[in-house]
């Protein structure tokens, strides 16, 4: 089938989170025989931060955003796909986009929502009765999610949605693995992420109370954003770190830390994409605690899991490298066996089988 994708960036993880959450889904799709176009802004600073050339697994369309002329052309050249989906969290021309898909849905078509942050979607609707997504979200043929488990699941059924199904964030075999340690990254707890309102508070409590406590022991900060945050003198700072040296952030510091944006720590069952990267790299994880961690990952065994930044440092202060180095290879083996982007193509491939006339007309002839 063809496949277009309107989402934040594929070429880009500045600013991004999902970038590698879009980039493993869509090339196991590829893999399995579709065809796939991704449509995104030149928006953000994003084309300037490329960490990837234009794959040959996916055609990227990058748009301008200057009016919505070069949106509106994009979408027409989106028109002829079998499944049209819209990404939440675009961050230009949202409402149009959303508006634009819809527009191009046909009786021989499909066209989604892809929620990569359901939580605070739900919780913005929820403080507001009138916000324009909620008329939108029965129009979609399926709503689908990165995370949420059953309370996202049934937040997006109380709106109406005809079908909401979550395709978790995975480990893509082909870009994160175990590789040598790296001196650049050399500590005893490492955190990645962006700094974001909704995640900035917990960061306070994982990981700066954690190394107030622990202030024997060397913590490293990479992402976006902390520049003129006050740290601790036992914290260095990285900045941005290009998704070339997750695997080597991941591996070189004795464990390294989770911690989910305040929304998805509350509904649960969402693991955040860290976690699989981690995972896949061998990396000891130590994660703040959310409903639903035993699904993907056994605590104590495959995964060590804090409540607050005592226990992160805590759980420090007792990790042994042998210990660190035997959970991170426990992690390894599960995600392979259960948790890689090609188990999450094959699920979406499922979920789609006969639902797409396009489709059950080709099955059908064959």
């Amino acid at each position: 089938m063809k496949f277009a994708f309107f989402g934040s960036s594929l070429v880009s993880a500045y600013w991004n989170g999902a970038a590698t959450y879009y980039r493993g889904l869509i090339r196991n799709l590829h893999a399995r025989g579709h065809q796939i176009t991704f449509y995104e802004p030149d928006a953000y600073g994003r084309q300037q931060h490329r960490d990837m050339p234009d794959p040959d697994w996916a055609r990227d369309v990058v748009y301008g955003v200057d009016g919505p002329q070069e949106m509106e052309r994009a979408l027409a050249d989106a028109a002829g796909a079998d499944v049209i989906i819209k990404t939440s969290g675009v961050g230009i021309f949202d409402e149009a986009l959303e508006e634009g898909v819809l527009a191009l849905k046909r009786p021989d078509n499909l066209v989604l929502f892809w929620d990569v942050d359901a939580p605070a979607t739900l919780d913005e609707m929820a403080q507001d009765p009138n916000h324009p997504f909620r008329q939108r979200v029965p129009r979609f043929d399926l709503v689908c999610t990165y995370g949420g488990g059953r309370p996202v699941v049934d937040g997006y059924l109380a709106l109406g949605a005809r079908q909401c199904v979550p395709i978790y964030n995975a480990l893509d075999t082909q870009t994160h693995f175990p590789v040598p340690v790296d001196p650049r990254f050399q500590a005893d707890l490492g955190f990645l992420g962006n700094r974001l309102p909704d995640r900035e508070a917990r960061v306070d409590a994982f990981f700066f109370h954690a190394a107030a406590a622990a202030p024997q022991q060397r913590f490293l900060l990479g992402g976006s954003g902390w520049d003129d945050r006050e740290r601790p003198d036992n914290v260095d700072y990285v900045g941005h770190v290009y998704t070339r040296d997750h695997n080597a952030f991941n591996c070189t510091p004795r464990a390294v830390l989770n911690i989910s944006r305040e929304s998805m720590a509350r509904y649960g069952y969402s693991p955040a994409t860290r976690v699989f990267e981690a995972a896949g790299a061998g990396a000891c994880l130590i994660t703040d605690h959310w409903r639903g961690v035993e699904l993907f990952l056994e605590p104590g065994r495959e995964v060590l899991v804090a409540r607050d930044g005592d226990e992160v440092a805590a759980h420090l202060e007792a990790l042994s490298p042998e210990r660190a180095r035997a959970i991170g290879q426990a992690a390894l083996r599960r995600v392979i066996a259960e948790h890689t982007y090609a188990h999450r193509a094959a699920q979406l491939d499922s979920l789609l089988d006969g639902r797409n006339p396009a489709r059950a007309r080709t099955v059908a002839a064959a």
